[in-house]
């Protein structure tokens, strides 16, 4: 079989899924919606408002705005085997066809979609990433379309179809980092998922083998085909690795330094006013994101280590209200940004060893210095959030939004809720 008949079948009948794999799955759809609701109102959000004003909405519209709201922030979770911010592509993607479907049918998809955006990205390899395609918006499209094509009830060959439109339906360049347009492109990829698990439905239909044909996904992408396997009695992605919910508001690359400073600030006291300089050793692709060390907005910033350092240094934290345009404004042209300094590992280095940490060494005016690294964020599975953690950020980014601790607890029961409705109160 194809790579692509080999992940529908298993999407059309995937095993039972443990208890663990969907309370993990009820997280994550969790911090999703909280993240969404903290980017009702960014400026990303409201442009492809404006841009596609009409009503009522379609599906594939309610999945671009939703998708776009949870990334617009850059808080919602990161998923190393797609490469991709899953969770904001594949939950906007399943509500815009689950609004009638009780809550365990929305795990359950949510466990399907995910497990397809691990195989696609272990099929592709992690140089499509680095080649500087955005995974969320190319693999996270893919992998959604699994998902929405499983949550409609479609068969295999039906999933096949909707995986291989998908295909075609997949962009977006890294480049496009510290712009407006990020959020866009898990918009674009929710939108394109549902899309295309919709036009399956019609018997449209491409090439099953497009991922690693001559002139597909594989070869056009930068990639470096494998063959992944699927979880039979085995464990689903999401209890073996994981996704990664975010600490702290702001690009992933950045969050290892961050987490590194956290650390030692629970050993000791920090003083911005102590130190002399700062710098930031990470990998190539992290360096390759981290493009403004000046930052001019809050998207920037977001893409900025400089600037989320020294807020780390100055306030021991990182809120959502560091990174509004009034903040930034006032934060950049005052923090002392030219003492830190980034630089990444070596080609060489990555090539001998991948999974390299992230280095931070802070050194005083007194002549001291102190270095600390990092080999995973906070959030992993071997690191995980306390509840109180998980109930907090959700607040965060849930302030303006009514009863957000009974919304919590109603979430984390998601898969006993026999109407869905009350997440319209977490959407665009």
């Amino acid at each position: 079989m194809t790579l692509i008949e080999t992940l529908a079948q298993w999407c059309a009948t995937p095993p039972t899924f443990s208890v663990r794999a969907r309370q993990l799955a009820c997280d994550a759809i969790a911090d999703t919606l909280g993240c969404m609701a903290a980017g009702r109102d960014d400026f990303s959000t409201r442009a492809v408002l404006a841009a596609w004003p009409e009503q009522p909405r379609s599906r594939a519209q309610d999945a671009l705005f939703n998708a776009t709201a949870a990334h617009a922030i850059d808080f919602d979770d990161n998923f190393s085997p797609g490469m991709s911010h899953a969770s904001a592509v594949l939950v906007p993607a399943l509500l815009a066809v689950a609004q009638k479907m009780d809550g365990a049918a929305l795990v359950r998809a949510y466990l399907i979609g995910l497990q397809a955006q691990a195989f696609i990205g272990e099929a592709i390899g992690y140089q499509h990433y680095t080649a500087g395609w955005h995974g969320t918006s190319t693999v996270g499209c893919i992998g959604s379309a699994a998902g929405v094509a499983a949550l409609q009830g479609q068969d295999a060959a039906g999933i096949a179809r909707a995986l291989s439109i998908a295909v075609s339906l997949a962009s977006g360049v890294k480049g496009q980092f510290g712009t407006p347009l990020k959020p866009f492109h898990a918009g674009m990829a929710a939108r394109n998922a549902v899309d295309a698990a919709t036009l399956a439905q019609t018997g449209m239909q491409g090439r099953t083998d497009i991922i690693e044909c001559a002139q597909g996904f594989v070869e056009l992408y930068a990639g470096t085909l494998s063959q992944p396997s699927l979880p039979g009695a085995d464990r689903h992605v999401i209890e073996l690795i994981g996704v990664m919910p975010k600490k702290h508001p702001c690009c992933g690359s950045t969050h290892r330094i961050l987490d590194a400073i956290a650390d030692i600030q629970q050993q000791q006291r920090l003083a911005a006013e102590e130190i002399e300089s700062v710098h930031c050793q990470v990998g190539i692709a992290n360096w390759r994101n981290l493009a403004y060390a000046q930052p001019q907005n809050e998207m920037q910033a977001r893409f900025s280590m400089q600037y989320c350092v020294a807020m780390m240094l100055q306030n021991g934290a990182l809120s959502v209200s560091d990174f509004t345009a009034g903040a930034v404004r006032q934060h950049a042209a005052t923090l002392r940004l030219a003492s830190i300094t980034l630089s990444p590992w070596s080609p060489a280095q990555e090539a001998e060893n991948r999974d390299l940490p992230h280095i931070l060494t802070l050194r005083f005016k007194d002549g001291r210095e102190i270095t600390h690294s990092r080999l995973r964020a906070r959030g992993a599975l071997d690191e995980p959030f306390s509840e109180q953690e998980r109930q907090a950020k959700f607040r965060d980014c849930c302030a303006g939004v009514p009863d957000a601790a009974g919304l919590y607890q109603q979430l984390m029961t998601l898969e006993q809720q026999k109407d869905t409705g009350f997440l319209r109160k977490l959407m665009v």
